[in-house]
């Protein structure tokens, strides 16, 4: 008997109506958010794509080094230095595998594992590893960077 008087009046058109409105409005509502998180997306990477390579290991929080530049010295070729950049959390993980301790510079600690890891490049090559290993020059720049020699 409902389905009769909801026919006689129309009622049922008006159900279908609605029941299609809001499937349209779902559909619509779903378009809209996939639309939002897409151009979340798109904002994120273009964001990502004008970061150093730094900066976006900082910002996900993992370790980071680089070797910027080598330097030679020109009147004794034996004698250079290698420029690098890392950050906070590479020091962090020096310290973690023993190369430091709070409160030392970060220049002794990331000095300290560049040494074994040249040292560890000689052995590989079968060179004598108890050579000299010069010394550890600090020269702070502005900014908050240091030049090591």
């Amino acid at each position: 008997m409902n389905k009769f008087i909801e026919k006689l009046f129309g009622i049922d058109k008006i159900k279908a109506h609605t029941e299609a409105s809001l499937k349209q409005a779902e559909t619509a509502m779903q378009t809209a958010k996939n639309a939002t998180e897409a151009a979340e997306r798109a904002m994120q990477a273009e964001q990502d794509a004008k970061m150093t390579p730094k900066e976006r290991a900082t910002a996900k929080g993992e370790p980071w080094v680089a070797v910027l530049d080598t330097h030679v010295n020109k009147d004794n070729i034996r004698n250079g230095f290698f420029e690098l950049d890392w950050n906070a959390e590479f020091v962090v993980q020096l310290k973690q595998a023993g190369y430091g301790f709070d409160g030392d510079p970060e220049e002794e600690i990331v000095d300290r594992w560049f040494k074994d890891l040249a040292r560890n490049v000689l052995a590989d090559e079968g060179l004598d590893t108890t050579r000299g290993a010069g010394f550890i020059n600090v020269n702070k720049l502005a900014d908050g960077k240091a030049e090591v020699q």
